[in-house]
C-alpha cells in the first residue's frame, strides 16, 4: 500500500544537461497497489520509463489508468509498492523539492498579486531575494505577464492564472517539471495559445517536462515522445516518437503528415475510451 513519505528535507537542484547518459527520470518496474476496505486495487503494473534530460514526454490514456499516480511517484508523494523511481540518478525516497509541479487549477492565493504569488516559491525555499526578484522578472517577461504583475487572481483570465502558476513552478529553475492536466479547464482558443507558449518556454529553458493530458493533439504537438497507457491497472502500451521537427508552428504542425500519423496511431491504440482529441 503506498504511503506518504515523511522526509521533507530540501534537495538542491542540479543543472540539467539536454540528453546526457543519466536519465532525468528513471522509472523501473514500478507497481502501485492500494488497499481499500473492500478490495486491493492495482493502479500501475510493471511500468518502466526513462525520460532523457531536456526531453518533453506526454502521458495519455483513459481516465483512471494511473497517469497522475505516476507523476506523484516521480515527485516522491507516493512510494511504489515494488520497483524504483530515480531523479537524475538519485533514488526517490521522499518528497522532492527540486522539481516543479503545475496542476489543472492554478491554486493561486487570492490576496496576493501575480508577482507575489510567483515569489511565494522563493519565500518557501528561502531563496535570496535579489536572485528571486530577477528570476521572477525574467519569467514574467518570458510568459507575457508584463503589465499584469500587480493584478490579483480574480482580475486575471484562466490562461493568465496558469501562466502565473507556471512561473511559480519554474522560479527555482527545476531540472524536472511535472504538469498534470494544466490546461484542461481552459477554453479551446486559450488552450491552443498556452500550448504554443509552453513549447516556446520549454525550448528556452531546457527543463525536462513530463505532462499528463487527455488531449491526443496536445500531446503530439508538445512532446518529443508520447507514452500511451492502458486502462487500469495502468501499463505502458506503446511509446511513440512523434517525428515532428523541433521548431513547430502550431497551425502548420496540425497539417503535417507526421502529426496525422501519430494522432491516428494513438487513437487506434486507445479507441474511444475516455480520451479526448
Amino acid at each position: 500500500m503506498p504511503t506518504l513519505p515523511n522526509d521533507m528535507s530540501l534537495r538542491k537542484p542540479s543543472t540539467p544537461v539536454r540528453g546526457g547518459a543519466v536519465p532525468a527520470v528513471g522509472i523501473d518496474a514500478v507497481d502501485v497497489r492500494f488497499r481499500t476496505k473492500k478490495r486491493d486495487v492495482t493502479a500501475l503494473a510493471e511500468v518502466s520509463l526513462d525520460v532523457r534530460m531536456g526531453e518533453f514526454v506526454a502521458l495519455v490514456g483513459p481516465s483512471g489508468c494511473g497517469k497522475s499516480t505516476l507523476l506523484k511517484l516521480v515527485a516522491g508523494l507516493l512510494t511504489p509498492s515494488t520497483g524504483e523511481v530515480r531523479l537524475q540518478g538519485e533514488r526517490v525516497s521522499g518528497p522532492r523539492h527540486d522539481i516543479g509541479y503545475v496542476f489543472q487549477r492554478a491554486a493561486l492565493l487570492e490576496w496576493r498579486s501575480a508577482r507575489r504569488n510567483i515569489l511565494l516559491q522563493a519565500e518557501m525555499r528561502r531563496m535570496p531575494s535579489a536572485q528571486a526578484a530577477a528570476r521572477a522578472d525574467e519569467l514574467i517577461a518570458m510568459t507575457g505577464l508584463e503589465g499584469f504583475e500587480d493584478a490579483y487572481p480574480h482580475e486575471l483570465s484562466g490562461g493568465m492564472q496558469q501562466r502565473v502558476a507556471l512561473c511559480r513552478a519554474l522560479l527555482h529553475e527545476p531540472p524536472v517539471l511535472l504538469m498534470d492536466e494544466p490546461f484542461g479547464a481552459l477554453d479551446a482558443l486559450t488552450r491552443e495559445q498556452m500550448n504554443i507558449e509552453l513549447r516556446r518556454i520549454w525550448r528556452e529553458t531546457g527543463t525536462t517536462v513530463l505532462l499528463v493530458t487527455h488531449s491526443i493533439a496536445e500531446a503530439v504537438y508538445l512532446a518529443d515522445r508520447v507514452v500511451v497507457m492502458s486502462p487500469r491497472p495502468g501499463t505502458i502500451r506503446e511509446i511513440i516518437d512523434v517525428g515532428l521537427p523541433a521548431e513547430r508552428e502550431y497551425a502548420e504542425t496540425m497539417t503535417r503528415p507526421e502529426f496525422a500519423s501519430a494522432t491516428g496511431h494513438i487513437r487506434g491504440l486507445l479507441g474511444s475510451v475516455g480520451v479526448g482529441g
